[in-house]
């Protein structure tokens, strides 16, 4: 199996900034897409941004500008920088990775257990 763990969430102040990362461990192969999701209360999970093998990255246009995605391979980590972060960004956020494991030729997602982000004076 595979497992996802993350760190780095927390409170802090409108403008601030924080680094959220999420290590994957296990039966993996190769880990094709990586990305973060965010969940507020009474809302739906949202994609926040993803970042592909070779590097290619996309972000939801409300954090364009602030977050910065970015990955280390050879660790199979996954890393986003949050700056001048906003009341609105308040939510759980979630690391997901698309994995190749051992043994199989299918990719298969995993969901890591999410991480509270909250943002307020």
């Amino acid at each position: 199996q595979v497992q996802l763990v993350e760190s780095g969430g927390g409170l802090v102040q409108p403008g601030g900034s924080l680094r959220l990362s999420c290590g994957a461990s296990g039966s993996i192969i190769r880990i094709n897409a990586m990305g973060w999701y965010r969940q507020a209360p009474g809302k739906q999970r949202e994609l926040v941004a993803t970042i592909t093998g070779a590097g290619s990255t996309n972000y939801a246009d409300s954090v364009k500008g602030r977050f910065t995605i970015s990955r280390d391979n050879a660790k199979n980590t996954v890393f986003l920088q949050m700056n001048s972060l906003k009341p609105e960004d308040t939510a759980v956020y979630y690391c997901n990775a698309v994995v190749v494991r051992i043994g199989s030729r299918f990719e298969y997602n995993y969901w890591g257990q999410g991480t509270q982000v909250t943002v307020s004076s």
